[in-house]
């Protein structure tokens, strides 16, 4: 018969650093606060995230009994600067597509569950941050994220997996608590630019930067541009001013090669200008949230991120942007971020843009033009 610990020790054979144990019931206060906060999570219902039901184990798998969770680091290694500045670290690594790292890993794991005859069940939809904290691994942040008891220094570097199985073991003593020090002035709701921290483990995520980059509903509104940033897809913020996370950022860290390889695919010069097959081939793949249908809004955020680099390079590229795209939400970004930038250079840029059409497009050169005069 196996074992906990035999469990816990092919946990750690699959390159896993932490697993904990908990039972298969709901999770009724998630599912509380899902309903009573219907209107700012209906947006994840739309795309299909389901968070309602997976707050039911038994939706998942009807033989449930406990859930295993099993605690990745994914900033084990140190990504290009290039990289980090304007991407969240989550998604530089991510192989959900390309399966060719953590996918292989858990299911080595699941086949090790099988061959000793336990069902197993990988839901997406679960409340994989709160089965954590259930299981013991963990307390929460005033960022709303969950922070390791054991790996990363203790930090927020991390993304629990709940497995589901059909077999009843011994839950671990649960941590479901705020674990923030009480030193620390709020370090994460201060830095929040567009004050999506509400304090609490709260967060409005219609404001939350990682939302508005890969979710945001038409042309990212004007007082949210500069807020945003230099990031074209995610956020780490507020992981980055927090003291729990210093002793993790401080650590040498080795370079992560594979990311390496690929960083020249995002360079925004290239973003801005991808086509289809270029999207398809080196972007999707490992930052999917936005299909090639909503490839716009990869634009119109590069543009954004132009704009707020005040950088005269990007000039040109953006009145290149301005001319060969038919997207309006596109065209009026790249104006706006021009006129961000400013300058003499800027300004002759703006002057030699015509839009007879797009009523979003003129808004924003009448606005600059007021602007200037």
């Amino acid at each position: 018969m196996i074992t906990k610990s035999d469990i816990i020790k092919a946990a750690h054979e699959n390159g896993f650093e932490d697993i904990g144990f908990t039972t298969a019931d709901p999770f009724p206060d998630h599912k509380k606060f899902l309903l009573d906060h219907r209107k700012e999570y209906e947006w994840a219902e739309a795309v299909g995230l389901k968070l309602l039901s997976g707050t039911d184990p038994l939706t998942v798998l009807p033989s449930a009994k406990t859930i295993i969770v099993l605690m990745e680091v994914y900033f084990r290694k140190s990504y290009p600067r290039s990289m980090e500045k304007n991407f969240g670290r989550c998604y530089l690594d991510d192989d959900r597509i390309t399966h060719d790292g953590l996918y292989k890993r858990i299911k080595a794991f699941r086949s090790f569950l099988r061959d000793n005859n336990i069902d197993s069940k990988v839901p997406f939809n679960l409340p994989h941050r709160m089965a954590a904290a259930r299981a013991g691994m963990g307390t929460f942040g005033k960022n709303c994220l969950f922070y390791s008891n054991k790996v990363t220094r203790k930090g927020s570097w991390i993304l629990p997996i709940a497995i589901i199985i059909d077999k009843t073991f011994e839950p671990d003593s649960p941590t479901i608590e705020l674990g923030c020090p009480d030193w620390c002035k709020n370090s994460c709701i201060s830095a929040c630019p567009t004050r999506a921290l509400k304090g609490n483990t709260r967060i409005d995520p219609h404001k939350c930067i990682s939302y508005l980059t890969y979710f945001g509903d038409g042309l990212t509104p004007l007082e949210l541009r500069e807020p945003m940033g230099m990031f074209v897809y995610g956020c780490d913020r507020c992981q980055d001013v927090c003291p729990r996370n210093q002793p993790w950022l401080a650590k040498d860290l080795p370079v992560n090669k594979k990311v390496v390889t690929k960083k020249d695919y995002f360079e925004l010069s290239r973003l801005l200008h991808m086509d289809k097959e270029y999207f398809e081939t080196n972007i999707w793949p490992h930052m999917f949230y936005m299909s090639y249908k909503d490839i716009w809004r990869w634009k119109m955020n590069v543009a954004r991120v132009m704009g707020n680099s005040h950088d005269e390079m990007y000039i040109s590229d953006l009145v290149r942007a301005f001319k060969e795209n038919t997207d309006e939400r596109v065209r009026a970004m790249a104006v706006w971020a021009i006129g961000n930038i400013n300058g003499p250079k800027a300004q002759t840029a703006l002057k030699n843009l015509t839009d007879d059409t797009s009523a979003l497009v003129k808004k924003e050169m009448q606005r600059l033009k007021e602007l200037y005069e």
